[in-house]
């Protein structure tokens, strides 16, 4: 539950922060659904739109930067506030991120279209990007009820992306063994995946950093990984 303190305009400042976050979460969710569609639709006028909305959120985690500093100065924070605005910093960081990731997808529309995949992989890409999207929007959702059970679960549900990202690169290595004029789109949608997959990463790392808000402390189990591209091509090793 967020601390109430006789300075109203205090609460005030932090509430801003937390505000300042949702918002970020939401753009950086539409900037990715959008980049996808354009992947998935083969358009490359959405896809220069997505690339141009990036500056939003490199000003958005701008502004949650000054402001923090700003409340740090004035207020000379302890404790769970102080804990609540670096935690705003570094969970707009992971925001920014997810929107370079979104502007990274959107550049590769155009090479792509120049070789489409099967219509299945598209829908496979979607429900990727949608599990993925999904663990951003409920992070995002239960830091601003400050609900520390939703948040833990997120952490919970990492390698479900993995795991798909692992059949989505093995699904593309096929295509590029099949054909090898399929190669270089392949590549680029390999990219893209991995952009996705990083998104489960960044709504990990959110989940660590409002853990430590609440509790002062960060999750003591290790976060579930399960990316096995690695493994993908190798020998398997033999049973002695």
């Amino acid at each position: 539950m967020p601390v109430h303190h006789t300075v109203r305009s205090f609460d005030g400042e932090l509430n801003f922060l937390t505000q300042k976050i949702g918002e970020m979460g939401d753009y950086a969710e539409k900037m990715m659904v959008e980049a996808i569609k354009a992947i998935v639709e083969d358009d490359q006028d959405l896809a220069a739109r997505v690339i141009a909305q990036d500056r939003v959120l490199d000003e958005a985690e701008r502004e949650i930067d000054e402001k923090a500093i700003m409340i740090i100065a004035r207020r000379q924070p302890m404790a769970v506030d102080l804990r609540e605005i670096i935690g705003a910093i570094r969970i707009s960081a992971d925001l920014e991120r997810i929107g370079d990731m979104g502007k990274n997808i959107a550049k590769r529309v155009a090479a792509i279209a120049e070789n489409r995949q099967p219509k299945a992989f598209y829908k496979s890409l979607e429900a990727f990007a949608k599990l993925a999207l999904g663990q951003l929007r409920e992070v995002i959702d239960a830091y601003g009820v400050r609900s520390l059970a939703r948040i833990d679960a997120v952490r919970e549900h990492d390698d479900e992306i993995d795991a798909m990202y692992t059949t989505l690169f093995r699904e593309l290595l096929t295509y590029m063994m099949e054909d090898p004029r399929n190669i270089t789109a392949c590549t680029h949608l390999l990219f893209c995946a991995k952009n996705i997959e990083r998104i489960g990463d960044h709504a990990t790392n959110i989940a660590e950093t409002a853990h430590y808000i609440m509790t002062g402390s960060y999750p003591d189990t290790e976060r579930p990984k399960d990316d096995g591209t690695y493994r993908v091509g190798a020998a398997e090793p033999d049973n002695l």
